[in-house]
């Protein structure tokens, strides 16, 4: 159920070292469009009076490293509209499979660049590339736009792709990298904690307060469930493969996962111990054809590491699941 690596962090890092080795102050570097108050308000190492300044232009500058190998296909407008769409909560710019395609033109158009005998690069959109790293990055730019200054990470990266030399010298850049770096951690970390701590609290009252209602059943291990459709045919056991359908939130009713909501409301296979405990001991409780509604204390479930972006740590988690059958 989890998303693979995103596809052009992937690209880019295998071609980190050219991107390291380009000249940063070369004239001849590939120029990219640049936002207009970026070319209206140059940026110099006087302008950066602060460390969140500093910090920002230091996060350009290591963007624009990233980028180097793509600049000539980059669309500085469009990255920062879809670094926007992010920070709105609207959907992607771009449909998964365009995305897809676009990575392997950018792979062909590098290549080519690399090589004057490689085949004749395609075409691609800027504005297209520039969604798509938005898209790929951009979720980096969101997790720290409190303790950044966008409109300076915009102005250095489009600086730094028209071949504008840095104007923070190399130790200077990686004091600020580390300092900005231990500072973002130490915050996220308090705020990891603090959300623990609520979140467990907020479990246990609750499945205390469940464990009581009419119709809910809890198991030795702290498992609650509700039986919604009753089934009569066989029980999985852990070490089988079924096919289900399901529904799962937290305990707000924030949806984090739903098979109903992918690939056209298709059911799901998978090992059932190779999922979280919870599952494994709830879905071998059911007889196929049946629905329970599971209630996964945060031990049964991700526990204090959490996963991905919305399940946080010691998070109590609702699934509405169908069993519709063990497969072969």
């Amino acid at each position: 159920m989890k998303m693979s690596a995103r596809g052009l962090a992937a690209l880019l890092a295998t071609t980190a070292a050219v991107a390291v080795a380009a000249p940063q102050a070369s004239p001849k570097a590939p120029a990219a469009p640049r936002a207009a108050e970026a070319a209206a308000a140059p940026i110099t190492a006087q302008s950066l009076a602060t460390p969140r300044q500093k910090a920002s232009y230091v996060v350009g500058y290591e963007l624009s490293q990233m980028l180097t190998p793509i600049a000539p296909d980059f669309d500085l407008a469009s990255f920062r509209e879809g670094v926007q769409n992010l920070i709105d909560g609207k959907p992607p710019m771009l449909t998964r499979e365009r995305a897809m395609e676009l990575n392997q033109l950018l792979v062909q158009r590098i290549a080519a660049r690399r090589d004057p005998k490689a085949p004749k690069a395609p075409d691609v959109s800027k504005q297209e590339v520039g969604r798509l790293v938005s898209m790929d990055l951009g979720p980096s730019l969101v997790g720290i736009k409190d303790e950044i200054d966008l409109p300076i990470v915009y102005r250095a990266l489009g600086d730094l792709l028209a071949g504008q030399a840095p104007v923070l010298d190399e130790a200077t850049r990686t004091a600020v990298h580390n300092e900005f770096t231990a500072m973002v951690k130490q915050k996220m970390e308090a705020k990891r904690a603090g959300e623990s701590t609520a979140n467990r609290d907020a479990g246990q009252k609750f499945l205390a307060e469940n464990k009581t209602k009419k119709g809910v059943f809890t198991t030795g291990s702290g498992l609650q469930y509700m039986v919604l459709r009753q089934g009569s045919g066989a029980r999985p056991k852990p070490s089988d493969r079924v096919r289900v359908n399901y529904h799962g939130t937290l305990l707000d009713g924030t949806v984090f996962d739903s098979s109903y909501d992918k690939n056209g409301g298709q059911p799901v296979e998978f090992m059932l111990n190779q999922v979280i405990p919870g599952w494994t001991e709830g879905v071998s409780m059911m007889p196929v054809g049946a629905k329970y509604r599971f209630w996964i204390p945060s031990e049964l479930a991700y526990g204090e590491k959490g996963a991905g972006a919305q399940i946080g740590p010691n998070s109590t988690l609702v699934f509405d699941v169908e069993l519709l059958a063990i497969a072969p």
